[in-house]
C-alpha cells in the first residue's frame, strides 16, 4: 500500500500547467526547483501514517479507524482545540517555521466555513450543502489546499472603472447552465504548483454594476486554462551550504485564468459583493485560519533565536551585555508570541452553533507584531554575526580539499569544529542573505495584508470607550 507521501506526489501528475522558466514542467517530483520541498511535504504527509506521530497531527473520522488532519478538526472543546494546535506546532517545528503554507491554514478556512454553514447559509442558499460536500472531500482524501485572493498589481490607482483593469482583474465571462466561466488574474498563491485546489475569492467591495467580479470559488489546480506561472526557484539541492534553501522553497505564483470552468458545485458565492464580504469577515473561519498562523509564528522565532544563540556561542560574543540584551530581546518575542497563542485558545468562546473560537483579539495583536517582531529578529542576527556571515567558504567541501588543515586552523571557533561553526554560518545565512531568507522578511511582513490597515482596523473595532470613558470619569470628578 502507498503511504499519504506517495499518493500526494502521484496525485499531481494530472496534467496541470505549471511553468517555471518559460517551460511547463511535467514531472514536479523530480524536478530540481520542487524536489526538496516535495520530500518536505511528503514526510509530513507520512505522519498520518506514523503511529507514533499520527495522533500529534490527527484526529479519527467517524469510523474511528480513518485518521485526518487536525486542521479539519472542528472544535467544540478546549481539548479539541488544543488538539488543532499540537497538529499546527508539529508541523512547524518539524519545519521549523519555514514553510508559511503548509495547506493547513487553508484547510482551516474551509474548516471555519463548514462549521458556521449554517449562519453562512443565510447568505445563499446553496452554501451549506456546497460546503458540507467540499469539507467532507477534503478531509477523507488528504486534500492539499492554498488560497489566492490579490489580484494583479496593474494601476493600484485606477479602480474597475478603468478597462484595463477591470478585464485583468479575475471575472465571469460567461453562465450556463453548469457553472460559470472566468478569466483573469489572481497573486500569491503560494505553494500552487502542488496544491490540489486554489481557494479564490474576491477582496475588494465592489459596486453593483461590477458584479461579475464579486465571487467566492474553489477550482482544481488542473482545471483547463489555469496556468500557475512560477517566480525565480529559490531552491538550492547543496545541502551542505544551503541547509534550508534546499528543503523549505514552498514556491509563490500568479495564476492565470484563461477561460476556465467552474461547476456550480465549486462556486461558493458569486454575484454580491456584501455576501462575498461577510463571508470573508466571518469570525469562526478567520479565528480558525488565523490561529494557525500564530502557532506557526511561535516555531519561526524560536528557530531565529536557536541560530542567534548558537552564533553568540560559537565566536564567545554571549559574554558581553550588548549581545546578551540582544537576545534576551528574542526570548521576549517568543514569550510574548506563546502567550497570546494561549491567550486566544484559554480565552476561546463558542460561536453561534456551539463551535469553540478561538479569541481573535489576541490573534490580530499577533499577527500585527508579528510583521515588526520578524524583520527586528533577523535585524539582531545580522548584528551578531556581522561579518563572519560573509567570510565562510563557497563550499563546505573545501573542508576535504587541498587547504583542509588551514581550513580547520582558520575557521575554528570558541566553543565549535571548524565545519560545525560553517556549517552554522552558512546556516544562518540561509536565512538572512539568501534569496529564500530575503522572500521570508518580505513574506512576515505583508502576508497578513498591509501592516498600516491592519493596525488602524485594531484600533476602528475596538470597545473605544473601554479605554477613554475612566479619563473623562476621572476628569469630572477632579473638576467637581
Amino acid at each position: 500500500m502507498l503511504s499519504r507521501g506517495e499518493r500526494f506526489i502521484n496525485s499531481l501528475k494530472d496534467e496541470r500547467s505549471v511553468l517555471f522558466e518559460g517551460k511547463r514542467i511535467e514531472d514536479l517530483g523530480s524536478h530540481p526547483a520542487f524536489k526538496g520541498p516535495l520530500e518536505t511535504i511528503t514526510s509530513l504527509f507520512n505522519m498520518l501514517d506514523d503511529p507514533s506521530e499520527k495522533d500529534k497531527v490527527g484526529f479519527k473520522l467517524p469510523d474511528r479507524v480513518s485518521y485526518a488532519h487536525s486542521s479539519f478538526l472542528v472544535p467544540y472543546t478546549l481539548e479539541d482545540l488544543q488538539q488543532r494546535s499540537l497538529a499546527f506546532h508539529t508541523w512547524s517545528k518539524e519545519t521549523h517555521g519555514m514553510m508559511t503554507r503548509l495547506s493547513d491554514y487553508a484547510r482551516s478556512m474551509i474548516t471555519g466555513w463548514y462549521a458556521a454553514r449554517k449562519e453562512l447559509g443565510k447568505l445563499d442558499p446553496h452554501f451549506e450543502s456546497k460546503i458540507t460536500a467540499y469539507y467532507t472531500a477534503a478531509r477523507d482524501q488528504d486534500l492539499f489546499l492554498t488560497t489566492a485572493i490579490v489580484d494583479p498589481q496593474i494601476d493600484r490607482s485606477s479602480g474597475l472603472e478603468d478597462g484595463r483593469v477591470a478585464e485583468r482583474f479575475l471575472h465571469v465571462v460567461r453562465e450556463t447552465s453548469d457553472g460559470i466561466i472566468v478569466r483573469g488574474a489572481k497573486m500569491i498563491a503560494t505553494g500552487a504548483p502542488y496544491t490540489h485546489d486554489f481557494i479564490i475569492s474576491s477582496f475588494l467591495e465592489f459596486k453593483p454594476e461590477e458584479a461579475k467580479h464579486a465571487h467566492v470559488l474553489i477550482v482544481p489546480a488542473n482545471s483547463q486554462g489555469i496556468h500557475i506561472v512560477c517566480r525565480e526557484s529559490f531552491t538550492d539541492m547543496r545541502k551542505n551550504d544551503h541547509i534550508l534553501s534546499s528543503r523549505y522553497d514552498e514556491m509563490d505564483a500568479v495564476l492565470f485564468f484563461d477561460d476556465v470552468f467552474i461547476p456550480w458545485e465549486r462556486v461558493l458565492l458569486y454575484g454580491k459583493s456584501e455576501t462575498v464580504l461577510t463571508l470573508r469577515a466571518n469570525k469562526t473561519a478567520n479565528s480558525l485560519a488565523f490561529h494557525q498562523n500564530i502557532v506557526r509564528y511561535v516555531a519561526k522565532l524560536e528557530f531565529v533565536t536557536g541560530i542567534a544563540f548558537a552564533v553568540a556561542e560559537s565566536i564567545g560574543v554571549n559574554e558581553y551585555l550588548h549581545v546578551q540584551e540582544k537576545l534576551g530581546e528574542l526570548l521576549t518575542q517568543i514569550d510574548t508570541m506563546k502567550a497570546l497563542v494561549i491567550a486566544s485558545e484559554v480565552q476561546a468562546k463558542p460561536d453561534d452553533s456551539g463551535v469553540l473560537v478561538p479569541e481573535l483579539s489576541y490573534i490580530h495583536t499577533a499577527r500585527n507584531i508579528g510583521t515588526r517582531f520578524y524583520p527586528r529578529a533577523i535585524e539582531i542576527l545580522q548584528q551578531i554575526g556581522g561579518g563572519g556571515f560573509v567570510q565562510v567558504p563557497s563550499r563546505f567541501e573545501d573542508f576535504f580539499g587541498v587547504i583542509s588543515n588551514h581550513m580547520h586552523h582558520y575557521f575554528e571557533g570558541k566553543t565549535v569544529s571548524a565545519e560545525k561553526k560553517v556549517q552554522l554560518f552558512k546556516l544562518a545565512w540561509d536565512l538572512i542573505g539568501s534569496p529564500l531568507g530575503s522572500r521570508h522578511e518580505l513574506y512576515e511582513r505583508f502576508y497578513a495584508g498591509d501592516p498600516v490597515r491592519a493596525y488602524a482596523k485594531q484600533y476602528s473595532e475596538s470597545d473605544q470607550a473601554s479605554f477613554t470613558d475612566p479619563i473623562w470619569r476621572l476628569l469630572r470628578e477632579t473638576s467637581k
